[in-house]
């Protein structure tokens, strides 16, 4: 059987190494795919990006299932596309994936169906943004309204830092359409958590849990990032917790968006911050597969990923029973010179070690040139360790980061900190 991965990051590195070890797949295409996907002999990259070519590969090459990883293709209607073609595809509608392409429009829906969230507004205005700032004071959040690629949030902690980025979205258009609308939200404390589910259009399958670690800087300092690292599970989600998320925020929001004509399938990514009480509430929702969360989740999932993505697709996810491993999985980015702003590119990795069953690295911005390995991107690596502890699955995945080289090279030396306290 052959696979289909669309993407080009560490999260489609992952999902298509996962879907490679199943008996019954031939061949796993990715598309772009990157350096990593390049060196892996069960693994074939295809250089096409457009919709409709890709649908015309998937028919010419008689590919099974395709699974769309990141988010871009997704808000513009690949699955529409494809399903349209009678293609069998794992991912949600474009209607469906405005929960994460559209921040107002996630906002006004959860408001619409009662669940938790931050308090908010929308302003497409600069000075009615700069007023409601000024109300409303600091710290607060400051989000542009469409995708931009993980780096349209600004947790503003002063005045001056929450007017500079209305200026730099509304005035400078510093992300063209995607910021030309912007929500301004209260800021929520506590601690965060990935809470990740597949959708089959009416069963509900949850993966194990993680945490993101969102800052550039160890001790969450420094500007936010699309994520420096991820652990699994993540311990702030106790089984009673799981069952409230579950019952507050994912039910609903299933239930909510088949209410409003949309069919949810796919990843529904739910980005919590759990506050001291212990009451959970939705800072985000993404449409697809968190990363880096997928690369610590998918390096401890047991069970065949291929049969869980059939059960998917054919709307059968009640069948499925995931096994996991009961190790501690923390994944370690390893980002470019000049991440977040200006990452730099081109410069050769070296020393990257042999897969064993403690240690995986998963590729994300990397491409093969001749016969060496290039940074190709901000994030570079993740390198996943397992380990009985958080601490010993750290101490496996900084084992590898240290023989791991390439100039400017920034990590985190604290992924899976929370875990260890």
């Amino acid at each position: 059987m052959k696979i289909l991965v669309v993407g080009s990051g560490g999260r489609e590195h992952a999902l298509s190494w996962k879907l490679a070890q199943s008996e019954r797949v031939q061949t796993v295409f990715v598309a772009p795919g990157n350096g990593g996907t390049a060196r892996d002999a069960r693994l074939v990259n295809v250089e096409i990006t457009d919709p409709a070519a890709l649908a015309d590969f998937v028919v010419a090459e008689n590919i099974a299932l395709t699974l769309v990883g990141p988010e871009a293709p997704l808000a513009a209607g690949i699955v529409n596309l494809f399903r349209a073609r009678g293609l069998k595809v794992f991912g949600p509608t474009k209607e469906a994936a405005q929960l994460e392409s559209s921040k107002d429009f996630a906002k006004a829906f959860m408001q619409r169906h009662g669940i938790p969230t931050a308090k908010y507004q929308s302003f497409s205005d600069a000075a009615q943004a700069h007023a409601y700032i000024d109300a409303n004071g600091a710290p607060i959040v400051i989000k542009a309204d469409g995708l931009a690629a993980g780096k349209g949030v600004v947790v503003a902690m002063s005045l001056e830092e929450a007017h500079a980025a209305v200026d730099h979205m509304l005035s400078d258009n510093a992300f063209g359409d995607a910021g030309a609308r912007i929500v301004i939200e209260e800021f929520l404390a506590g601690e965060e958590a990935s809470f990740i589910v597949m959708c089959d259009g009416k069963n509900i399958l949850p993966l194990a849990t993680s945490q993101d670690h969102k800052r550039l800087k160890d001790a969450d300092e420094g500007p936010n990032t699309g994520g420096m690292g991820a652990y699994s599970p993540a311990p702030i989600v106790t089984p009673s917790m799981h069952a409230r998320v579950m019952r507050e925020i994912i039910n609903p929001t299933i239930q909510g968006m088949a209410k409003d004509g949309i069919v949810f399938t796919g990843f529904l990514y739910a980005g919590l911050m759990i506050d001291a009480d212990g009451n959970p509430r939705t800072l985000e929702f993404n449409c697809r597969m968190g990363d880096p969360e997928t690369q610590p989740i998918m390096a401890r999932l047991k069970s065949d990923f291929l049969q869980v993505v059939e059960h998917a697709c054919n709307g059968t996810l009640d069948a499925v029973e995931l096994e996991w491993d009961r190790r501690t999985a923390v994944g370690v980015v390893m980002a470019a010179a000049g991440y977040p702003d200006n990452p730099r590119k081109g410069d050769i990795i070296d020393g990257i070690p042999a897969e064993t069953p403690e240690c995986v690295t998963f590729h994300a911005g990397t491409t093969q040139v001749g016969g060496t390995l290039q940074t190709n991107g901000g994030r570079v690596l993740c390198v996943v360790g397992l380990g009985d502890s958080v601490k010993m699955a750290q101490k496996q995945a900084y084992e590898t980061v240290e023989k791991i080289h390439f100039n400017g090279a920034q990590y985190r030396r604290d992924i899976g900190w929370r875990g260890v306290k």
